[in-house]
C-alpha cells in the first residue's frame, strides 16, 4: 500500500466532525440550497427577453448564467474555509444578506454590464449549496451522509423545477425585473428561518483562515479526491451546458415563448427529484460507489439515444427536451454520493473539501456551458449540444470507474 493510500485511509476513517443534539431541520438546509438553485435557473427563459432589453448579443447575456456559475465557483472556493473557521451559521446568514442586496440591485441596473456585476454579486447565494451538504456531513458518517444529502437535495430540486416556468411567466406579465424582485423577498424569507433554525454545527473550528486556507494542497493531493470532483464536475457539466443551450435551441430552433421554455425545462428537475429520492432511499444499501457507477451508465446511454433519435431527423420540441429527465434523474443519484466522497477524504476539511470540490464544479460548467452556447450558435442544431453533453457524460464515466476502484484499494486495505 502506497503513502497516499495510508493517508487516504487514516482520513477515511476519521469520524465527523459534529452530531449536533438539536440540529437544523432538514427543511431549512433546502431553503438554504434554494437560494442559489433558484436564481441560477429563473432566468433561463428570459435571456431571449434580456438580450432584447439591453440590446445585445445573446452571447454576451448569456454571460448572466456562465459568469453566474464562474462567481459561485469563486464564492465556494471561500465559503468553505471561512465555515471551518467561523462556523455553518454566520457564513450563511451574511451571504443571504449580501443576496438580497445584490437582486434588489439587479433591478436597478439601466445597462448590461451593470447588470452582469450585480448578478455576479448575488451569486454569493452558492454558500447556501456548500454549507447544507457541509451540515449535513457535520452531523452523519459518510454513508448516512449520501442518503440525507439525497433528500435534502430532492427538496431542493422543486426549486429549478418551479422557476424556469416561474420566471417565464413573471416576464411575460410582468417584465424581467420581477424575477429579481421575487428573489429579493425569497431571500428575506430565507434568512428569517435560517436566523431562527440554524444551530451551528462546527465543532472543530480552525485557528485561522489562513491556516484553513493552506490545507486545500492536502485536499489537493489526494486523487481520491480529485476523483470524487470530477466525477461530480462532469456529470454535472451536461447539465449546465442544456441551461445555457437548451433555451437558444427553444428559441431559434422550436420558436417557443419564455413560458412554455420554461415548462420544457421542468421536465430536467422532475427527474433530478427522482434520482434524489432513489439516492436517499438507497444509497445507504446499495453504497456510494455503485451508486455513482449507475448514475454514469444511465446519463451516458440516455445522451447517447437522444442524439441518435436527433440524428434520425425528430423535429418536435418534446423529442429533444424529453430526454433531459435522465440528465436530472442521472445526477441525482451520482452528486449525493460524489459529494460526501470529497467531503470523506478528511472530515475536518468537510466545508473546505465542500467548497473546493463545488468550485471545480462550477467553474467546469461554466466553461463548458459557453462551449455549448458558441456550437449551438455555429449550427442551430440539437445534435451540437446533445454531442456536446454526450461527450461530457463519457467522459464522467470513466472518471467514476477509476474513481471506485481507487476507493476499493482503500477498502482492501481496511
Amino acid at each position: 500500500m502506497s503513502a497516499q493510500d495510508s493517508k487516504d485511509l487514516e482520513m477515511t476513517q476519521a469520524p465527523p466532525a459534529n452530531r449536533s443534539a438539536s440540529p437544523p431541520h432538514i427543511l431549512t438546509l433546502v431553503l438554504i440550497a434554494a437560494a442559489s438553485a433558484v436564481p441560477m435557473n429563473i432566468l433561463a427563459a428570459s435571456l431571449p427577453a434580456l438580450t432584447d432589453h439591453f440590446e445585445t448579443r445573446y452571447e454576451f447575456m448569456q454571460l448572466t448564467i456562465t459568469g453566474y456559475l464562474f462567481m459561485t465557483g469563486f464564492v465556494q472556493l471561500f465559503a468553505g474555509p471561512l465555515s471551518d473557521r467561523y462556523g455553518r451559521r454566520p457564513v450563511v446568514l451574511a451571504a443571504l444578506f449580501v443576496f438580497v442586496i445584490a437582486s434588489i440591485g439587479c433591478t436597478m441596473t439601466t445597462n448590461a454590464t451593470a447588470f452582469l456585476a450585480m448578478r455576479g454579486v448575488q451569486a454569493v447565494s452558492a454558500t447556501g449549496i456548500v454549507l447544507s451538504r457541509t451540515i449535513v456531513r457535520d452531523m452523519y458518517g459518510p454513508a448516512r451522509s449520501a442518503s440525507m444529502i439525497g433528500y435534502v437535495t430532492m427538496g431542493m430540486a422543486l426549486a429549478p423545477m418551479v422557476a424556469p416556468a416561474l420566471g417565464g411567466i413573471l416576464d411575460e406579465i410582468f417584465g424581467w425585473q420581477a424575477n429579481f424582485i421575487f428573489l429579493a423577498g425569497m431571500g428575506i424569507v430565507i434568512f428569517g428561518i435560517a436566523w431562527n433554525d440554524l444551530t451551528e454545527t462546527n465543532a472543530h473550528r480552525s485557528d485561522s483562515f489562513l491556516a484553513q486556507w493552506r490545507m486545500y494542497p492536502t485536499l489537493m493531493r489526494s486523487r481520491r479526491f480529485w476523483g470524487y470532483a470530477l466525477v461530480s464536475a462532469l456529470s454535472s457539466g451536461t447539465f449546465f451546458a442544456y441551461l445555457s443551450g437548451g433555451p437558444l435551441i427553444g428559441a431559434t430552433v422550436f420558436e417557443l415563448s419564455p413560458s412554455k421554455i420554461g415548462l420544457f425545462f421542468a421536465i430536467t428537475p422532475l427527474g433530478y427529484i427522482i434520482g434524489n429520492g432513489v439516492s436517499g432511499r438507497f444509497a445507504t444499501q446499495i453504497g456510494p460507489s455503485r451508486m455513482i457507477i449507475l448514475g454514469c451508465t444511465m446519463l451516458t446511454i440516455s445522451l447517447a439515444i437522444a442524439l441518435a433519435v436527433q440524428l434520425a431527423g425528430a423535429e418536435h420540441p418534446f423529442a429533444f427536451y424529453a430526454f433531459t429527465v435522465f440528465v436530472g434523474l442521472s445526477n441525482g443519484m451520482v452528486l449525493p454520493s460524489a459529494n460526501v466522497g470529497m467531503m470523506s477524504v478528511n472530515p475536518e476539511l468537510a466545508g473546505s473539501a465542500s467548497g473546493l470540490g463545488g468550485a471545480m464544479m462550477t467553474f467546469f460548467g461554466a466553461a463548458l456551458s459557453a462551449a455549448a452556447v458558441a456550437a449551438v450558435v455555429k449550427f442551430s442544431s440539437p445534435s451540437a449540444l446533445l454531442v456536446c453533453m454526450f461527450t461530457t457524460a463519457f467522459a464522467a464515466l470513466l472518471v467514476a470507474i477509476y474513481t471506485v476502484r481507487r476507493e476499493s484499494v482503500v477498502a482492501i486495505a481496511e
